[in-house]
């Protein structure tokens, strides 16, 4: 099913693009109507037709498999109640039925065409419009038209499709020309349009190429995003990776086809043409065309390498342009099966499959450049880079042999990769980049932390210094997780691993037989709370504005009033202060809050008082009772066990012993679920104690519109 659905979606579209290019190609280079009678441009119209047809058939199977999968019942695919219901009742079947009335408008547009005796311009253009319909829907159900930002992203695949068919559309043409040896031999006037369109179509070539490659890149950095590694590792990205080779291959195909092999085609044409002349007597206004054609072109003629013939020229040509074609049907097929993968930045890669990763954060960031060795290599290696790029340049320069213009610069450039790559490799293992499936909310990481104290804290220490009691004992100092940014040079799937199986050559052991999976993922992200806690110094009373960075764990909550919901459930609404307080240490913070709770409420800001010690119930009942505020009856333990990892101050960083947490704090969470100012009254010298003050820094939050996505729900 599969296989069909991918040829009936690569059918439609090569179809699609041959109309919309070729279209493109003779409205381009149609300026005079004398081209249209050329033998190879009728021979071009005869397929139009059924290309037409193709592309209807083409999106026929795309609805049938596309039923069958949707519906999960393959024998679907075959019954057309299916479809009808596909049709009616989903949207990707209304954008098909948009596509469907489209193909059908094409086909008419290229009968009205085909059916006409005398050919125009407009006629062709009527047809490249006619044809980017389709390819323009189809934008509209590519990864492109999914995306969060489809408004931006669907008119650039727009132009990436509609480009790629100016490009590969054209190539018919230009095999049509170059090999009718008899559109070669024509008299006169007709053989100097071939050429001129010919040398028309390789020149907007270069521009049709530059395009490609620029909405190319912004679509494939909008579906990879940092997610690299998908590039080798998943069904999109080695799609992605062979297209663009691909395309490399083909564009060096086009610049020796532009640069060498067209020239040597207009020579041969040219002398086939004064041969012509003498024996026909061509028409006086056909010789001066003519003629002042063969000046203006001269120059580049004469640039052609004396080492290849004329008719070697034209053969190679020929054969390239064939290859070229050739390739690009293949560039189109990898394209189908790139649009319907699942993009690289959403890819699951399950299981790793090499030893090893490229890293900047987890090598060079990390200050591995200090050491001599990878300075002497990485040095090494950009100056023989330098020397390869030079040594390329003088030998085409000088016009050197193959073995010293390109193979010894070759070798070179891999030897200094050789240097340099390794510099930026660290481990990798099967689980590196897998997908946390536990959110890193409070549940998880309260959870977490008992398991860390349980089997962690003896080296690590009781907040991960790595200055646990044992530590002193091994032969190598654990490793400090709450001030080094471990988390950010290495991925959550290389301490999952860690803590299953241990880190060689260290006396770090695994703990597979003791913690389940669950187990793992709870502490890993345990570990990034207190790593994210620690970069959490940076926060205080005051807001840095348009500068949201800091990512809080989310948690569910049922409050004594009978409220449910999650920190989530306030994105895009409000911003949420909350409130940890101490009973009855907070008591006359609390009064004031309740005394300015309509105000916060005013400016768009929902207040959770969340208690940081366990006390009667009844005198929390009490307290619930006479304050207007919510005050969370479940899950706080978690909550508080959560975000007290991010109470530490540039002043009292708190890394010594088992900390001590604050009787009192408040954290600032804007609309768009990033924290982005604390305040913590035994601590801070002045704050929020002055509602005024906390009021301005909401007001100055209520301002600012959405700057970064929201923040993901799991780590990396």
């Amino acid at each position: 099913m599969e296989i069909l659905a991918t040829f009936a979606r690569w059918s439609q579209l090569v179809a699609n693009l041959m109309l919309f290019g070729s279209c493109i190609y003779l409205a381009v280079t149609g300026a005079r109507c004398e081209l249209f009678s050329n033998a190879w441009v009728k021979r071009l119209e005869k397929i139009f037709p059924v290309l037409a047809v193709v592309i209807l058939v083409g999106l026929v199977g795309v609805l049938a498999t596309t039923t069958g999968k949707a519906t999960g019942i393959e024998s679907n695919a075959w019954k057309l109640t299916a479809w009808v219901d596909i049709v009616r009742h989903t949207n990707m079947g209304h954008m098909w039925a948009l596509r469907a009335i489209f193909a059908v408008f094409l086909l008419a547009a290229v009968l009205f065409i085909y059916l006409k005796k005398e050919r125009a311009r407009w006629h062709y253009t009527l047809g490249a419009i006619a044809a980017s319909l389709p390819l323009i829907a189809s934008a509209m159900i590519s990864h492109a038209g999914a995306d969060e930002k489809f408004l931006v992203y669907v008119p650039v695949y727009a132009i990436h499709i509609l480009v790629a068919g100016a490009w590969f559309g054209a190539l018919p043409a230009f095999l049509l020309i170059v090999f009718d040896r008899h559109n070669c031999d024509a008299k006169g006037l007709q053989l100097l349009l071939n050429i001129e369109s010919l040398k028309k179509f390789s020149f907007i070539a270069l521009p049709v190429m530059v395009a490609i490659i620029l909405t190319g890149v912004v679509l494939t950095d909008r579906m990879v995003e940092n997610d690299y590694h998908a590039l080798i590792s998943s069904t999109y990205g080695w799609s992605l990776v062979i297209k663009v080779t691909l395309l490399v291959v083909i564009l060096f195909i086009a610049n020796q086809a532009r640069s060498k092999w067209l020239p040597s085609f207009a020579q041969v044409c040219e002398v086939i043409k004064e041969s012509v002349n003498k024996e026909d007597n061509e028409s006086k206004n056909d010789k001066r065309i003519f003629a002042k054609w063969k000046q203006d072109n001269q120059t580049q003629v004469d640039l052609i390498d004396e080492k290849i013939s004329q008719e070697d020229g034209v053969s190679k040509l020929r054969k390239w342009v064939r290859i070229e074609f050739i390739l690009a049907l293949f560039l189109v097929l990898f394209a189908t099966i790139l649009s319907n993968s699942v993009p690289a930045k959403h890819a699951k890669v399950e299981s790793w499959p090499y030893s090893f990763r490229f890293t900047y954060d987890g090598t060079i960031g990390a200050g591995s450049w200090k050491d001599p060795t990878v300075q002497f290599l990485l040095g090494l290696g950009v100056a023989l880079l330098i020397a390869a790029i030079l040594l390329f340049w003088l030998g085409k320069k000088r016009k050197w042999n193959l073995v010293k213009k390109v193979i010894l610069p070759r070798c070179i450039s891999f030897r200094s990769l050789a240097a340099i790559l390794p510099q930026f490799a660290v481990d990798a293992y099967p689980e590196t980049y897998r997908d946390t499936p536990v959110p890193f909310d409070a549940i998880s990481i309260s959870n977490g932390s008992v398991l860390f104290s349980e089997f962690c804290s003896s080296c690590h220490g009781p907040q991960g210094k790595g200055n646990g009691i044992l530590a002193k004992t091994l032969s190598k100092v654990p490793a400090d997780l709450l001030t080094e940014p471990h988390t950010a040079r290495h991925t959550a799937g290389d301490f999952f691993h860690w803590l299953g199986y241990g880190i060689k050559d260290t006396p770090m052991p695994g703990f597979e037989s003791s913690m389940s999976e669950e187990d793992r993922w709870d502490t890993v992200n345990y570990i990034h709370a207190m790593s994210r806690g620690y970069q959490a110094r940076l926060l205080s009373a005051q807001i840095v504005p348009e500068k949201p960075s800091m990512v809080p764990p989310v948690f569910q909550f049922i409050t004594f009033a009978g409220t449910s919901g999650t920190l989530k459930d306030y994105r895009k609404k409000s911003n949420v202060l909350l409130v940890f307080f101490r009973w009855p240490n907070s008591i006359e913070r609390l009064k004031k809050l309740n005394e300015n709770l309509d105000n916060l409420k005013n400016i768009n800001t929902f207040v959770l008082a969340v208690p940081l010690n366990g006390y009667s119930e009844g005198a929390v009942t009490k307290l619930a009772a006479n304050s207007p505020i919510e005050v969370v009856k479940e899950g706080w333990f978690e909550i508080k066990n959560s975000y007290s990892l991010y109470r530490r101050t540039l002043e009292y960083p708190d890394i010594l012993g088992a900390g001590e947490i604050p009787d009192h704090m408040e954290f600032l969470v804007d609309r768009f679920g990033y924290l982005r100012a604390r305040w913590i009254p035994s601590l801070d010298k002045s704050g929020w104690d002055d509602i005024n003050i906390l009021v301005s820094q909401i007001l100055q939050l209520n301002q600012e519109k959405e700057i970064l996505p929201p923040p993901g729900d799991h780590v990396h």
